[in-house]
């Protein structure tokens, strides 16, 4: 089994096909894609492949090391990440086909009007063991 992380991005990957942003989805059209993306890591579970799934909001902090007991604190400049990393899906699956296929099926999560949005998802795979440093 290998672990692959699904990322989804508010923005930055290609624009879907279906590119409505979800703040001008009507609550039904977000209801039914949370549903969507429910049942989809329900289906996970049940074939064991499902690890972990998260929406993220788009506040955030930057910390840093700054010394004993004053780490700095800011709220930007951020990487783009604050802007383009709307959530993630974990899966563990038997192959990288395997992975290809999952974050296929998950690309078809409904949008505005109901129809799939056809988002691209970026594809990881965790490490499987620490990388070897060799001088």
């Amino acid at each position: 089994m290998a672990k692959y992380l699904l990322l989804k991005h508010y923005r930055g990957a290609p624009a879907a096909v279906n590119d409505v942003p979800m703040e001008r989805w009507t609550p039904e059209e977000v209801n039914a894609h949370i549903k969507f993306m429910l049942d989809f890591a329900a289906r996970l579970e049940e074939t064991g492949e499902f690890v972990d799934a998260q929406a993220v909001a788009p506040e955030g902090l930057y910390v840093r090391y700054d010394g004993e007991g004053r780490p700095p604190i800011t709220d930007g400049p951020f990487p783009e990440t604050k802007d383009l990393i709307a959530g993630w899906m974990v899966i563990d699956v038997d192959s990288h086909e395997r992975a290809v296929e999952l974050a296929g099926q998950l690309s078809a999560a409904p949008g505005a009007g109901g129809r799939p949005i056809h988002e691209w998802l970026e594809l990881r795979p965790f490490l499987a063991e620490p990388p070897t440093i060799t001088e």
